[in-house]
């Protein structure tokens, strides 16, 4: 063990080579204008440089969603996956937010909004908001995210009344080092470095200098006759700029307090009272620009709860979007570069949008919905990645049982569909992509109607994946408790049963209703509980292979309109209709839909032959569904069910036999023994009655 030791060193390189290697350097001015005319991404402002870090972490196209996935979400990795999101939704509201920083950074109207991400409770609007920012530091720690900031040196040589303690002033708004020439001839640099710039936007740069550095400008050109070479060679030191959120450096996140001691200097700093007495009241060096506008200058401003703000206090928000200023109390106006992120919840968004006062700060944000996931398996994913990044005792998680349970939590969130044709159930597996061909389901109908039946959009109200995933680990702490080695659906079940009501984001109107779904995913768990226990009972994989030719044989020969030899005679005969229609009647496949079914099959294995990919049943999901039901049907008389109902009859070679065919499906072998009692004697209690 102590050769896999980290030594010492080994912790100091490691960090060593994670940090920039100019982070403790100075530079000159000169160098900065030189290394903006030779990389002028360098300079770029706050919605560039974010829009330019989604695509550096890599990106990847869904055809099917027309939705762009960002690897930084989609496979996080700086963490080793440890938060990755699911589900399409998500997927999509990222896509859209990082098109509005990308509309933003070619200035076409979203840099002077605010990013609204609304949801209800538990969506994964903070987490992405929080991914955000721990992306963004990690790219400013990269030579592709870099960005410099400066520093005025040597003040007190010139200025008289300059505290020697402000000798050394750092840049109060970390602003980018070009504010420091003078526009017109920073135009002229902008213009020729823009030439040069090969990005989908162009560099801009219309600030003024913050009222401090503005002060220390004027006095030192004053000093220095106008000669701002002077100015910059003296008294300016450039420095590397990095995002921290806990320094409050280019990040900085904002929570709402106390709704009757709210103030606007938290957003736009204060009078700094300890430098009143040195410098005077009314002189900019006496202001502290510690609010949370000027910590989020060059990078990210996040608001948590925003909406939660009274009316007044979010008037700072307008200046800030719209103008990209701020206006501190007794002090000049601030320009500011940053990418404005608020989040809400439900009820807070519906109350606001519904307040004519609120018109002008409503018109100046781009809302982005981050709805609940509505693909269960998508659901179940969330969930597995709660028990990844967890210290899970040693319990075994049967089949099903993360599905079910995001199955329920889907159940909960998606409209009720307008048409008989499709229940809610249904609609679930549509969404889960469980569509066949010959299901007449339109899922981008469905979708439409449920956005116009939703009072925001489909998604937005319902269980949360929290409610849940507590749950899940309640009941795994009960299966520790009680000394079982597994949790199956069973359990978890009866763990949303008993605590629904205790919940206190679930409305008691609701209890019924979800009661009413919970019994729906019962019934769906009893089926699929019920096809492994037959998949147990009666697989047989080279029984399967030689039905599936044989199938397969017959259908080109029904296409071909030909014969095809008897097994057992070796005579050319007709397709044995009887043959077919006992495979096809295993998946409902009504007679006058044979054709298209026998069609699409041929078609399947017509395109694996020309792949040169040998035929394989097992490699086609309805057709080995249909065989392994044939195959049941065969068998299921030579069963004895009754051993099902109780252990005590069953035969230990009988049962060993079973329990290990269910354990390759991926149970445990108590989990088996619990779904062969389960569902087993629901197999039996059917058997019987036929």
């Amino acid at each position: 063990m102590k050769g896999d030791m980290e030594t010492l060193d080994d912790l100091s390189r490691s960090y060593q080579e994670s940090m920039p290697e100019d982070l403790r350097e100075t530079k000159s001015f000169d160098w900065y204008l030189k290394e903006v005319y030779e990389h002028p991404k360098v300079a770029r402002n706050a919605h560039q440089r974010v829009a330019d870090m989604f695509d550096y972490y890599g990106t990847e196209y869904d055809e099917d969603s027309g939705v762009v996935e960002y690897r930084l979400a989609s496979e996080d990795p700086l963490h080793d996956g440890e938060n990755t999101f699911y589900g399409r939704e998500i997927h999509r509201a990222m896509h859209e937010f990082v098109n509005k920083v990308k509309s933003g950074a070619r200035g076409l109207g979203p840099e002077k909004r605010i990013k609204l991400l609304l949801g209800p409770v538990g969506s994964g609007k903070s987490d992405f908001d929080r991914q955000v920012r721990k992306y963004f530091e990690d790219y400013t720690l990269r030579d592709e995210g870099r960005l410099y900031t400066f520093r005025w040196t040597n003040l007190c040589d010139v200025i008289v009344d300059q505290d020697p303690a402000d000798d050394v002033v750092r840049s109060p708004m970390n602003q980018d080092p070009l504010v420091l020439v003078p526009y017109e001839q920073r135009q002229t640099v902008i213009d020729d470095i823009n030439e040069e710039l090969d990005a989908p936007y162009s560099i801009k740069n219309e600030q003024a200098l913050d009222p401090a550095s503005e002060f220390y400008m004027d006095e030192l050109l004053a000093y220095y006759d106008d000669d701002i070479k002077q100015v910059l060679e003296n008294h300016i030191e450039i420095i590397r700029l990095v995002a921290d959120e806990n320094k409050r450096q280019a990040v900085e996140t904002f929570e709402p307090k106390d709704k009757k001691n709210q103030d606007e200097t938290e957003l736009t700093g204060d009078v700094n009272y300890s430098k009143i007495a040195i410098y005077g009241e009314s002189d900019p060096r006496a202001f502290d620009y510690s609010g949370a506008f000027c910590n989020a200058n060059r990078g990210i401003f996040s608001g948590e709860e925003l909406l939660k703000l009274q009316r007044e206090f979010l008037y700072d928000f307008l200046h800030a979007t719209q103008e990209q200023t701020i206006k501190p109390k007794n002090n000049p106006r601030i320009d500011i570069d940053q990418v404005i992120v608020g989040r809400t919840n439900m009820p807070e968004y519906r109350d606001k949008k519904g307040d004519e006062k609120m018109e002008a700060f409503n018109d100046r944000t781009k809302r982005i919905d981050f709805p609940y996931v509505l693909e269960y398996e998508s659901e179940a994913d969330i969930y597995r990645k709660m028990l990844r990044n967890a210290d899970v005792p040693d319990v075994h998680i049967e089949p099903h049982t993360l599905e079910m349970a995001g199955l329920f939590g889907v159940l909960t969130r998606i409209e009720e569909p307008d048409t008989e044709m499709v229940d809610l159930l249904q609609k679930a597996k549509a969404y889960n992509g469980e569509t066949e061909d010959g299901d007449d389901i339109d899922v981008k109908k469905l979708r439409e109607e449920a956005e116009e039946k939703a009072d925001i959009g489909e998604g937005m109200e319902g269980v949360s994946a929290r409610f849940i995933g507590d749950e899940i680990a309640e009941a795994i702490m009960n299966s520790t408790h009680r000394s079982r080695g597994f949790l199956s659906p069973l359990s978890v079940f009866n763990h949303f049963e008993e605590n629904l009501e205790n919940h206190g984001s679930i409305p008691e109107e609701n209890f019924e209703t979800y009661y009413r779904y919970l019994e729906s995913v019962r019934g769906e768990y009893r089926e699929r509980a019920i096809e492994d226990v037959r998949h147990a009972l009666a697989y047989d994989i080279d029984e399967i292979q030689r039905q599936g030719e044989k199938y397969m044989d017959h259908v080109m020969a029904y296409i071909d309109n030909a014969t095809v030899e008897d097994e057992l005679t070796g005579r050319e005969q007709e397709p044995d209709e009887s043959f077919l229609r006992a495979v096809e009647e295993k998946l409902e496949v009504p007679r006058d839909r044979k054709d298209d079914f026998r069609q699409e099959v041929s078609n399947w294995v017509s395109r694996r032959a020309r792949e040169g990919s040998p035929f394989n049943p097992q490699d086609n999901e309805r057709l080995r569904r249909a065989l392994e039901r044939k195959l049941w049907e065969d068998k299921k008389h030579n069963i004895n069910f009754s051993a099902l109902v109780s252990a005590n009859e069953m035969d230990n070679d009988e049962q060993n036999a079973w329990v290990d065919a269910l354990i390759e499906q991926g149970y445990s072998r108590e989990g088996a023994k619990e779904v062969l009692e389960f569902a087993g004697a629901e197999v039996a209690r059917a058997e019987m009655e036929e």
